[in-house]
C-alpha cells in the first residue's frame, strides 16, 4: 500500500505530515461549526414553522424578522460572507484566520441553509395529526416534540445529511482564505506548487467522506421511515 501511494502520489508523501494536520483541521471545523449550526438551525426552523401564518403559535412580526435574516444571509456567497464577517470574527474570537477564525463564518454560512431545510421537513407533517394531537390536549411544546419532530425524523435525517455535505464544501472554501484544512492544503501544496497528485488525493478524500455521509444518512432515514413514530399522549 505504501509503495502504491509513493508511486501515484509522491508529492503527498513528502508533505504527509501537513496533509494529516490539514485533515485534522477540516474535521475540527466540521464538527464544531456543524454542532453549533445544527442546534441554531433546528431551533430557527422549528420557530419558522410554529409562528408562520397558519402555524400553531402565530407571530407575524417575529416570523418576518427571522425570515428576512435567513433570506439575507442565505443570499450572500460564502466567500463574500467570509470577508464581510472578518471584523465580527476578530471581535468575537480574536482572529479571522486558521480553524479558530473559520468557525463563526461557517456557522453563518450553514445556519440559513439548514434552517430552510428543517422548515421544509417540518412543513410536510400531516396537518390532521397535528389537529388530532391538539384536540387531545397537547400544548405547543407537546406538538413540537411529539408530532412535528417525531413525524419528521426521516426527513430531518436527510436534510441534516445534505447540510453536512454542504458544510464539507464550505470548509474547503474557508481554506482558500487562510482557514487551513484540506482546501488550503490542496491550494498551497497542490495547485500553487504544480503537484496534481496532491490535488487528486484531496478530491478523492472529499469524495469518500461525502459518500460515507450520504450512505449513513440514507441508511438512518430508511430505518426510521414507517416505523410508527406518531404517538399522542395527554398532557
Amino acid at each position: 500500500m505504501e509503495a502504491l501511494i509513493k508511486e501515484w502520489a509522491p508529492n503527498l508523501v513528502t508533505y504527509q505530515d501537513k496533509f494529516f494536520k490539514s485533515c485534522s483541521a477540516t474535521v475540527e471545523m466540521f464538527w464544531k461549526a456543524g454542532l453549533i449550526a445544527f442546534v441554531i438551525g433546528l431551533v430557527l426552523g422549528i420557530l419558522l414553522v410554529v409562528i408562520k401564518k397558519d402555524g400553531i403559535c402565530r407571530n407575524a412580526p417575529v416570523y418576518q424578522l427571522v425570515n428576512l435574516a435567513v433570506n439575507v444571509f442565505r443570499s450572500i456567497p460564502f466567500i463574500i460572507l467570509l470577508i464581510f464577517l472578518i471584523p465580527l470574527t476578530r471581535a468575537v474570537v480574536g482572529t479571522a484566520i486558521n480553524v479558530r477564525g473559520a468557525i463563526l463564518p461557517l456557522v453563518f454560512g450553514t445556519v440559513p441553509f439548514y434552517t430552510r431545510q428543517v422548515e421544509v421537513a417540518l412543513s410536510g407533517v400531516d396537518e390532521g395529526k397535528i389537529e388530532a394531537a391538539r384536540s387531545m390536549g397537547s400544548g405547543t411544546l407537546g406538538l413540537i416534540v411529539r408530532v412535528y419532530l417525531h413525524e419528521a425524523v426521516p426527513d430531518l435525517i436527510l436534510v441534516t445529511t445534505v447540510t453536512a455535505i454542504s458544510l464539507i464544501g464550505l470548509t474547503t472554501m474557508a481554506g482558500a482564505v487562510g482557514a487551513g484544512g484540506i482546501g488550503s492544503f490542496a491550494i498551497n501544496y497542490g495547485q500553487n506548487q504544480n503537484h496534481p497528485d496532491i490535488v487528486n488525493v484531496c478530491v478523492i478524500v472529499l469524495l469518500i467522506v461525502t459518500f460515507i455521509l450520504q450512505s449513513l444518512g440514507n441508511g438512518f432515514s430508511r430505518r426510521t421511515t414507517n416505523r410508527g413514530l406518531f404517538t399522542i399522549r395527554r398532557r
